[in-house]
């Protein structure tokens, strides 16, 4: 059950606001500390993804604790059972490492499947992490949500099913970006304190992009939004958008 009451990971120096068992629907630094976002240069099998992140944290002195967001990359959209396997093993790699708050999963995640150049297996393309820093603005991330309204409905509970035209997408995109401002508003953060938009579908975002996204993000707006050709983690989703605030972009 999703709440936007965020909870504390002391030990990792931030604070979520609860989601679904494979994720969070997003994190925040408490204060005293700030996110990093790293970009790996090319994606690699998640699992050895973790294992950079590993000797990354502790190159830097920061424990596991301190990872706070992971964005991969998958071959194409999972049916609703394979996205239930996958993340499966997914959360038990998570608890090895001791990150589940009272049985939470405290990280966000963004897991799509770009149209062109997907890897071969599911793999890690990106990941937050705390570290000591600046607090003069909350730096956060949103995880990614697609057009579901109810995940427990499984294919019914997504907007518009099967439609792909503007006007369905415009619908859809108007249901992301609402979550997209619920989850910024549980964090404590507003769109003055957003650095980065970014979207994933295979459609044109052109006929909504300006109103739907643009027109909403207030001061955000002067950064544009990043857009990648690349579906949704789920057959049947078309359209799904995540959200940071940070100070420090890395690429690794």
């Amino acid at each position: 059950m999703t709440t936007d009451t965020p909870r504390d990971v002391t030990a990792g120096n931030y604070r979520f606001l609860p989601g679904i068992a494979p994720f969070s629907s997003g994190a925040v630094a408490m204060p005293g500390f700030e996110v990093v976002h790293a970009t790996l240069r090319a994606p690699m099998p998640w699992r050895g993804g973790f294992a950079l992140i590993d000797r990354h944290l502790r190159e830097l002195g920061r424990p596991r604790a301190a990872l706070c967001a992971i964005e991969l990359r998958s071959p194409a959209p999972f049916t609703f059972g394979g996205f239930d396997e996958f993340n499966a093993g997914y959360r038990a790699l998570l608890t090895e490492w001791k990150l589940l708050v009272d049985g939470e999963n405290p990280i966000a995640r963004t897991n799509v499947a770009p149209v062109v150049g997907a890897p071969r297996e599911p793999s890690l393309y990106g990941f937050g992490y705390t570290v000591p820093g600046r607090t003069a603005r909350q730096s956060f991330i949103v995880a990614g949500a697609g057009e579901l309204r109810d995940r427990a409905n499984g294919p019914d509970g997504i907007v518009r099913r099967g439609e792909t035209s503007p006007d369905a997408m415009r619908e859809k995109a108007t249901f992301v970006m609402d979550t997209m401002e619920r989850r910024l508003r549980g964090l404590g953060a507003e769109w003055a304190d957003v650095t980065m938009i970014e979207i994933y579908t295979p459609h044109p975002i052109e006929p909504f992009v300006r109103d739907v996204v643009l027109g909403r993000a207030g001061a955000a707006a002067v950064h544009g939004v990043r857009w990648f050709p690349s579906q949704p983690p789920i057959v049947g989703l078309e359209y799904e958008m995540d959200l940071r605030g940070v100070y420090r972009e890395l690429t690794i």
